[in-house]
């Protein structure tokens, strides 16, 4: 099958044939329809977030069934299906508990000592995320996709796969946001605007976007932001306390930087809690003040969104159907395969909300 290959830290990724393994036991093959291109993704390109070469990338992704192993109930050939990174067994204390997106079992990988899922020439070519979906199929474990509609457009499914599920689950799950109170999301990419439209969902009173680019900002007002703060142009931890008379309940950031990370908790307002959902690069320390905590301010992190994907994903089709999530604004272009290296040239450039890959 057809896959991009990342075999070199910060350079482009190449196009190239490799092989896949068949379904073990508990295993499910997909035929890839769509996968989003996500900041996620860049991180590892660029070196941020070491990890082994060659390897696959690709996390956001929906398509349909192929094949299944002899052990899968869940789904069967022809069901729509979307992936999603957050792969669970099902039995350790954090899935027992309800956080099966802080799963880290490797069960639901192969052994070193097996075939590997993804192969070249016969040597071993890694897989990321359980998933990398960058590639016309994708092999993973039954618990790494849900089910869904057969009326869902599966470009638009993709991006639920880890944007959507990432934002408005960090609204929903992690900070819990309240009707009335006031937010604050510093990014509109992919996830911030989902954020944003999560917000909106969730009822908030006051929802402030916040970038240094005009385009996105103009776009956050679509997906439910009431106000605007231009970063490049004025102080946004000021601007905020300004328009909210103090500071926001809530705050998100969703670009990964030490500044921002440290601007999304001084905007906080007495008992504000400030929830960091960027990829900070591995080995960055952020600073706070410690007096704020004095005020009762807190910050927080979270994986994706705290999902319960299998119950959070058939939800959010609900809201896009309906009309409350907007996953059809968010796609900037659609790209075949071929042109991956170019929407990621167009994510660092700061041009796209999001670019979906599309396989035939």
């Amino acid at each position: 099958m057809k896959a991009a290959v990342m075999r070199e830290v910060g350079k482009p990724l190449q196009i190239e044939q490799i092989d896949i393994s068949k379904p073990k036991a508990r295993e499910v093959l997909i035929k890839t329809s769509a996968a989003g291109v996500c900041h996620s993704d860049l991180h590892i390109l660029q070196g941020h977030y070491p990890y082994p070469v060659p390897i696959v990338l690709g996390h956001e992704s929906a398509g349909i069934v192929e094949q299944v192993g002899s052990d899968v109930t869940y789904v069967k050939p022809g069901d729509h299906v979307i992936t999603c990174l957050s792969v669970f067994c099902g039995h350790c204390e954090h899935c027992l508990t309800g956080h099966m997106s802080r799963c880290a079992s490797d069960e639901t990988r192969r052994d070193k000592d097996e075939e590997p899922r993804l192969s070249q020439n016969d040597a071993p070519l890694g897989q990321f995320a359980n998933l990398s979906s960058y590639a016309e199929m994708i092999l993973t474990h039954e618990h790494g996709v849900v089910k869904i509609r057969k009326d869902m457009p599966l470009d638009r499914a993709a991006l639920i796969g880890c944007a959507v599920t990432t934002g408005v689950g960090s609204v929903f799950h992690t900070a819990k946001v309240e009707p009335g109170s006031t937010v604050a999301v510093i990014g509109c990419g992919g996830v911030g605007l989902s954020c944003i439209n999560g917000a909106a969902i969730a009822g908030a009173g006051r929802i402030i976007a916040i970038d240094q680019v005009a385009g996105k900002l103009e776009m956050a007002k679509t997906f439910g932001a009431t106000d605007v703060i231009n970063a490049s142009e004025v102080d946004a931890v000021e601007a905020v306390k300004e328009l909210t008379r103090g500071g926001v309940h809530y705050s998100f950031e969703a670009i990964g930087l030490k500044k921002t990370a440290e601007q999304a908790f001084r905007m906080l307002g007495v008992g504000g809690t400030a929830t960091i959902i960027g990829m900070i690069p591995v080995g960055t320390n952020i600073e706070l003040h410690g007096a704020d905590f004095l005020r009762e301010k807190k910050i927080q992190g979270s994986m994706m969104g705290s999902n319960r994907f299998r119950v959070d994903m058939p939800r959010f089709i609900d809201f896009y159907l309906s009309g409350k999530l907007k996953l059809d604004e968010m796609i900037s272009k659609t790209l075949p395969l071929e042109k991956i290296n170019e929407a990621f040239d167009d994510m660092q450039a700061g041009a796209v909300a999001r670019s979906v890959i599309v396989f035939d």
